[in-house]
């Protein structure tokens, strides 16, 4: 976890004092303790009085007495929070699903304030272990610092608006509470660590160098013009220079030394569905994929898989040294990045994905290729995360793919979210339901298959995944395209 800054910015609407002071009205409340205390003190003295008329100074005694402590003791923790002020990080950073805490400093100026009860305003996605906790202030110090573990079960920004805070008298029998008001905003990003035990082999191996990776056939990328050496192929003859001079000129090429990608992710309605249709509670059984925690679901979407897979690609590039972009879209484009390398780039991406969310809308295929030909002019890798089981939204795409494989490398991949496969692959059927069910899904098997067969004749390709294979699969056709250097064939 990391921190960007210190304290916290003012709120217009709740006056407060220094940096996470108290902004709101301090209120007094009973505790258990009094309650308990008045029972076994009052209610045993009202019975003695009701059967005994001369006992009523008794239970008046105890009445007044008891009145006396609790209003001395009211008094004693009247000032406890007065000059209380907190000190939070102005930014968290975390991953989804990885355990982490929240530290907040506190610092305090009452002699007398030993105990203190905190509780926490987390938004649901934030799920903590506790929804209060008691802290031990130390008496000779009026700093002191405690940390509230949590973990976020979805990616996104959140904001902690407000911490309550709960003191205790001397006696125990009144709280008292009061409301900072904080702003902290917590950004959870996609869990890259979370593929890391899949791509630890693609990651660590020392072929990733970009000097070290052994390239397939001779250099494509042109470097300069020289004279004719016996030997030299015929195909490298450049004939124009050749005729001007009236001396034999040949080309001369270079391995590739950097490359344009940009991964394209679907945002519309179908990137909203779940990578794992989740049954109830009752009858389902946890698959892989689905984060739980205090017996809550929390399954991911398809286009958090397509950010998480974006987001390792751009790792990969950042270690070939290669230039990777981001184009998100829907009904039209929404995001773009284009190609860079560093990590102020790889945060931009990051930052661009991490507060997105798909919309229930249907994506424009042709407003997404127009954007790209008129924003790309070279040659680039094109990875396209998007769902093509929507049978006039894959003929939609088909038809306008031509104007990007002129001039682009295109790949395109879809997670199988459906579980479609052939008929009969999954085992023997027992029931009518299950014969239905393995036929329905052959005929999205089938239909895939057809459209990966158009896209190929158009000279893109078609990958059908599932979800845990999607970032391996990105990473092995880049790899692949890296390797027999694809993107600088000539068109």
């Amino acid at each position: 976890m990391m921190y960007d800054g210190g304290g916290y910015s003012d709120m217009d609407n709740i006056p407060k004092r220094g940096n996470g002071s108290p902004g709101q009205p301090m209120n007094i409340v009973p505790r258990t303790r009094l309650l308990l205390f008045t029972a076994v003190t009052l209610f045993p003295a009202a019975i003695l009085a009701a059967a005994i008329p001369e006992a009523i100074y008794i239970f008046g005694s105890f009445a007044g007495l008891l009145i006396t402590i609790a209003v001395f003791d009211a008094l004693h923790v009247l000032g406890k929070l007065k000059d209380i002020e907190l000190d939070c990080p102005e930014t968290v950073r975390i991953s989804k699903g990885k355990p982490t805490a929240l530290t907040i400093k506190i610092h305090n100026e009452h002699p007398h304030l030993n105990r203190l009860k905190v509780g926490l305003a987390l938004p649901r996605q934030l799920q903590a272990t506790a929804t209060e906790i008691i802290i031990a202030l130390p008496p000779k110090t009026p700093w002191a610092s405690f940390s509230w573990p949590f973990r976020a079960m979805k990616q996104g920004r959140y904001v902690l608006e407000k911490i309550h805070l709960e003191a205790v008298s001397s006696l125990g029998f009144w709280g008292k509470r009061t409301t900072i008001a904080v702003h902290t905003e917590i950004r959870v990003y996609p869990n890259l660590l979370s593929e890391g035990k899949d791509l630890a082999a693609l990651f660590t191996r020392k072929q990733l160098g970009v000097h070290s990776q052994r390239q397939l056939g001779k250099g494509r990328e042109f470097e300069q013009l020289r004279e004719y050496i016996p030997g030299d192929s015929y195909e490298d003859i450049h004939w124009k220079a050749t005729a001007r001079r009236g001396t034999v000129v040949t080309k001369i090429f270079q391995i590739e030394r950097t490359q344009e990608m940009y991964v394209i992710l679907d945002a519309s309605r179908l990137s909203t569905r779940y990578v794992t249709d989740v049954k109830k509670i009752e009858d389902w059984t946890v698959p892989k994929g689905v984060e739980t925690i205090d017996d809550q679901v929390h399954p991911e979407t398809i286009f958090e898989r397509f950010a998480t897979a974006a987001l390792i690609v751009g790792m990969a590039a950042e270690r070939q040294s290669d230039r990777f972009g981001l184009i998100t879209f829907s009904d039209q484009p929404h995001g773009f990045l284009r190609a860079r390398n560093g990590k102020a780039h790889f945060d931009a991406c990051r930052d661009m994905l991490f507060t997105m969310e798909p919309q229930n809308v249907t994506p424009d295929f042709s407003e997404l290729f127009t954007f790209i030909g008129t924003h790309l002019r070279k040659r680039a890798l094109l990875f396209f995360l998007t769902n093509l089981d929507d049978p006039v939204l894959a003929e939609h795409f088909i038809r306008n793919i031509d104007m990007m494989t002129r001039h682009h490398l295109v790949m395109v991949n879809m997670i199988n979210h459906t579980g479609a496969k052939p008929l009969f692959s999954s085992g023997p059927v027992e029931t009518a339901d299950d014969l239905y069910t393995a036929l329905g899904e052959h005929l999205i098997w089938d239909s895939l298959r057809e459209t990966g067969k158009k896209l190929r004749k158009r000279k893109a390709d078609f990958s059908l995944l599932e979800n845990e294979k999607l970032s391996g699969h990105l990473i092995s056709q880049y790899f692949n395209v890296k390797q027999r250097q694809l993107l600088c064939l000539l068109i």
